[in-house]
């Protein structure tokens, strides 16, 4: 990882995941919160990310790339949860989907700013019944 971006990274946990966090825990907009456990440590991580909802789940574009912290302790659990608006769910395993596929469930909008951030890498969150 380059020093610009283990940087970014830091500003990001320290600055913008604070305020994402509240807007997380509304009932509007695309952010969730995300709880894995870390696959070292055992400790419950819970973190604001963008996601957007499909017929069986949510699809989040990888725009840090597949190696970040989360979705490594998403694969080594096998499973995890998210609340979004206002609502838990659960899902196992995280597989990786194709852009073609991924795109399809963005706004347009979305689609134009993944398109300019290269982005290409997306994952799939297919959430499983909880008996609610």
């Amino acid at each position: 990882m380059s020093k610009d971006n283990k940087g970014l990274r830091n500003f990001v946990k320290r600055f913008v995941n604070p305020v994402l966090r509240n807007l997380a825990r509304g009932s509007r907009g695309p952010f969730a919160l995300l709880r894995h456990v870390g696959r070292r440590s055992g400790k419950t991580y819970e973190i604001p990310i963008m996601v957007w909802q499909v017929s069986d789940g949510f699809i989040i574009a990888l725009t840090y790339g597949p190696q970040v912290d989360w979705l490594r302790n998403l694969r080594a659990a096998e499973q995890g949860s998210l609340r979004w608006h206002k609502r838990e769910y659960v899902f196992q395993k995280p597989e990786f989907v194709d852009a073609q596929t991924a795109l399809s469930a963005f706004p347009s909008f979305i689609r134009q700013v993944l398109s300019r951030l290269g982005t290409h890498e997306f994952v799939k969150l297919t959430t499983v019944p909880t008996g609610v």
